[in-house]
């Protein structure tokens, strides 16, 4: 007798992984980018790295170490404190290829000064990548990297870190920093009582020799498995920054309790804690008193750092979302060729094209930096707007990149519900809006010539431009107006614009008229798509984004 058959369907008109693909070379938009700020000489190691980052077994990781998030094991079997963080090893293995990588250190000789050449153009371009398959480990990374620039205030301390900080190799043993073969730096800055307002810490440092004891707490001191801290406290002569090693001089495991691991939203594969320091071991960073002079010193790097995952995280969701289109029948057409979609499509890469020659951009500056005071200028002014505009524009278009899947995108079994959830954090990580904007006024006021001199650098490069010279004026006027601060947010979206369609300017003329067109000369419609782009133009935009 005949047995029935229970298959009930075959699997058909869905997209295949997006995997095994080159997230370097397959990206135009970055690949032009990176060789117009210095970059091109690279391109033969950025496009391995590519490779290797668009692997299948790289997504896998990035899956696995987020399904499986950090255990705190505060105390051993025996009740003693124990004090420490376990990860799934995906996660160890992540943070092993991008420290193989150099993205925690090679913008910096071995000696911790400033690599130059278009070292922050390079590294950018990777960090950019890796954002798109796991950002959440990129926490200590991005503070590894950064903690330099704050070290370099005590170079006698400089001169003893960067041995071990300065190699390849990620240990992730429990042991002291300077027995290790590679270190990573977190920071602790935020308190329950001040949060953004540091000088509110109630934090207090005791000198003890030539060291320091530090007594109090952090609300968030993220990853605190790192080898040490930077972080802020109460000294004799005020907020003073200090470097709180994992374990003290004698070897014995330094006196930081960990509470708790905060529950986020997002970047679930690393651990961000609330702390209790109990006469901790600490040495000074810099001047006394000078804690935030110091500190900011690595705050510009962890910026820059939020405005290029979040530029890489919206890639991600517009590669994803235009494959799918790519492989998905419609109503009797490939989704990708259905007109709406296609508007949709082209304004979502005429964004993130915009965003990523912005970014870039920023990372010549910060190249230039050290030698060229207009760069240095550029990087101080920018960097606050460019995290704006660049962070609290990924959430709405994750969304919308979600929604180019439909449910599919709105499940857990793909990226885009993970980088959905991500993406928040970097508006909100290192200053949120309001504290962008009002950084800028600051920069504004404290340096009025030299930012002067930006803004006529950015009207030189826009000249033409639809809406550029508009742009200018309404700037302009609006930071010169005695109630700033309650427009600043209107300002500094427009000084971001502005800046964008300069930066395309130099890797895409074509494609910055008309991103200066759609949001320049008029407000950018609240969804995407709903602008009006040549047929030609829209193709363009699509060929460019993906192959």
């Amino acid at each position: 007798m005949t047995q029935p058959s229970f298959a009930t369907h075959e699997v058909f008109n869905q997209s295949p992984p997006f995997e095994e693909v080159d997230l370097f070379a397959l990206d135009r938009p970055l690949v032009e980018a990176v060789k117009a700020n210095g970059g091109a000489a690279a391109e033969r190691e950025l496009s391995e790295f590519g490779r290797q980052w668009g692997s299948a077994a790289m997504a896998e990781r990035g899956r696995v170490a987020n399904e499986n998030t950090p255990k705190l094991r505060t105390f051993d079997s025996k009740g003693n404190r124990r004090d420490q963080v376990e990860f799934h090893p995906a996660y160890h293995e992540l943070m092993a290829h991008s420290a193989r990588a150099g993205m925690h250190n090679s913008t910096w000789t071995a000696d911790g000064n400033p690599a130059g050449d278009a070292a922050e153009v390079i590294r950018a371009a990777k960090f950019y990548i890796a954002s798109q398959v796991e950002t959440g480990h990129l926490c200590p990374i991005t503070m590894t990297r950064a903690s330099v620039a704050a070290l370099a205030m005590q170079p006698d301390l400089l001169g003893r870190v960067m041995p071990v900080l300065s190699t390849k190799s990620y240990d992730p043993n429990f042991a002291p920093w300077w027995d290790k073969r590679g270190m990573t730096l977190g920071m602790g800055m935020t308190e329950k009582q001040g949060g953004t307002d540091v000088r509110a810490n109630m934090t207090r440092a005791v000198r003890d020799g030539d060291a320091y004891r530090i007594t109090g707490h952090k609300w968030f001191m993220s990853a605190p498995m790192c080898d040490a801290f930077l972080v802020l406290a109460q000294a004799d002569q005020g907020l003073t920054c200090f470097f709180m090693p994992r374990f003290a001089p004698d070897g014995s495991v330094n006196a930081i309790q960990f509470q708790r691991l905060k529950d986020k939203l997002g970047n679930r594969s690393n651990a961000s804690s609330e702390v209790e320091f109990v006469g901790a071991y600490a040495e000074r960073v810099g001047e006394e008193g000078k804690g935030i002079r110091t500190i900011i010193q690595m705050v510009q790097f962890t910026r820059q750092d939020c405005a290029i995952a979040s530029s890489g995280l919206m890639r991600s969701g517009l590669a994803h979302a235009l494959h799918h289109a790519r492989h998905r029948s419609v109503f009797q057409k490939h989704l990708a060729d259905q007109p709406l979609m296609q508007a949709v499509l082209s304004d979502m890469a005429l964004h993130v094209e915009a965003s990523v020659a912005l970014v870039m951009r920023l990372c010549r500056a910060f190249d230039r930096t050290p030698h060229d005071p207009a760069e240095a200028a550029y990087m101080r002014l920018l960097t606050p707007a460019i995290k704006y505009w660049t962070c609290k524009s990924a959430p709405a278009f994750l969304y919308e990149a979600m929604e180019c899947l439909g449910g599919n995108g709105y499940v857990e079994d793909g990226i885009l519900a993970r980088h959905y959830r991500e993406s928040p954090v970097n508006a909100i990580w290192e200053g949120s809006g309001n504290v962008m904007c009002l950084d800028v006024l600051r920069a504004l006021a404290r340096e009025t010539d030299a930012a002067m001199a930006v803004l006529q650098g950015l009207a030189a490069e826009t000249k033409g431009l639809s809406g550029a010279g508009e742009a200018i004026s309404f700037i302009g006027k609006t930071f010169r107006r005695a109630d700033g601060e309650r427009v600043a947010r209107l300002a500094v979206e427009k000084l971001a614009l502005l800046a964008a369609a300069a930066a395309l300017n130099g890797v895409s003329p074509r494609h910055a008229e008309l991103f200066a067109v759609t949001r320049l000369a008029a407000n950018h419609a609240s969804m995407y798509g709903a602008v009006e782009l040549e047929s030609g133009e829209v193709r363009a935009l699509l060929e460019r984004a993906l192959p």
